[in-house]
């Protein structure tokens, strides 16, 4: 076989490689949306079984997590990628540890969920909570379909949304503080809720991450831990 053809043979399965591992990371992402929105869900109606299926499903998630980083373990070993391929790989193995956390997160609203069962709280401390988990699910969602179109686009707008959610749970925790000092009764369900938000938030943050390790991936630049205007400057260079 000619040389030229050899080379062409090893590019293309190395290309597939790299394609399969980023399919696996949307693959992995579809469920722990799922995780999510299920734990939400169960939050908001009080639904116990669907809790419970969320703390059990959590292994799937985890399982993913050790599948892809394995298999990006192997094409750093055998491919040695360099430039945008490397990048690809790093950017794949710091977004699956995101996802696998976003996961815990969603496990962790599932917990308070089932705290919450027997002393469920009134519609009105859930409202704002849920528009929140709104927020927050859009978030994670348009993530995803950054990843999933290489968007930095569309990265940079989930970014820019952080800020409204770091608004939304400072009002979520100061309207339970006050529900804690109006009605001492009130303070465990008041917590439960105050966790269950905090969980959103770093959904939120997280979300944000991966948007953070697309814009290396596409731009070449770590852009983490710089100001938003910052960004928007690498991003539009």
């Amino acid at each position: 076989m000619p040389e030229e053809s050899v080379h062409h043979h090893i590019s293309k399965q190395f290309e597939q490689e790299l394609e399969h591992i980023r399919h696996r990371v949307l693959v992995m992402g579809g469920l722990v949306e799922e995780q999510v929105a299920n734990a939400v869900k169960a939050l908001l109606e009080n639904d116990v079984n669907l809790a419970d299926e969320v703390i059990d499903n959590d292994y799937r998630v985890n399982s993913m997590e050790v599948e892809i980083d394995e298999k990006c373990t192997e094409i750093l070993a055998r491919r040695q990628p360099a430039a945008r391929d490397l990048r690809l790989v790093l950017a794949v193995i710091k977004t699956i540890a995101d996802l696998e956390r976003i996961g815990d997160e969603a496990r962790r609203i599932a917990r308070q969920s089932l705290d919450l069962s027997t002393r469920y709280p009134k519609t009105n401390q859930l409202s704002e909570l849920e528009q929140l988990a709104i927020q927050v699910r859009a978030m994670l969602h348009n993530a995803l379909d950054a990843f999933a179109r290489i968007n930095v686009d569309l990265a940079l707008k989930v970014v820019e949304e952080d800020k409204t959610v770091d608004k939304e749970y400072e009002s979520i925790i100061r309207q339970q503080i006050t529900y804690m000092m109006e009605d001492p009764r009130s303070i465990p369900v008041s917590l439960d809720i105050m966790w269950s938000a905090r969980s959103l938030e770093r959904i939120g943050d997280r979300s944000c991450n991966i948007c953070e390790y697309l814009i290396y991936l596409v731009k070449g630049k770590d852009v983490r831990h710089i100001s938003l205007e910052q960004l928007e400057k690498e991003v539009r260079q």
